[in-house]
């Protein structure tokens, strides 16, 4: 019976977060969507500085 109880009290007080992470984990996503835009942007930057850098060593064959 008190496991019982416990369920009860945790979902009594879980659901609500639940709905609540429901609701806005659409709004976090468009929040986090410049970021995520920036982030390619920079690891393209950083591939074309590394290809460069390591172009010599090509041409060598190394």
């Amino acid at each position: 019976m008190l496991k019982f109880m416990l369920w009860l009290i945790l979902f009594a007080l879980c659901w609500p977060l639940a709905i609540l992470a429901l609701l806005l984990y659409p709004l976090i996503w468009l929040i986090l969507l410049p970021f995520r835009i920036l982030g390619i942007a920079v690891n393209g930057v950083l591939a074309v500085f590394k290809a460069v850098i390591m172009m010599p060593a090509r041409i060598l064959g190394g």
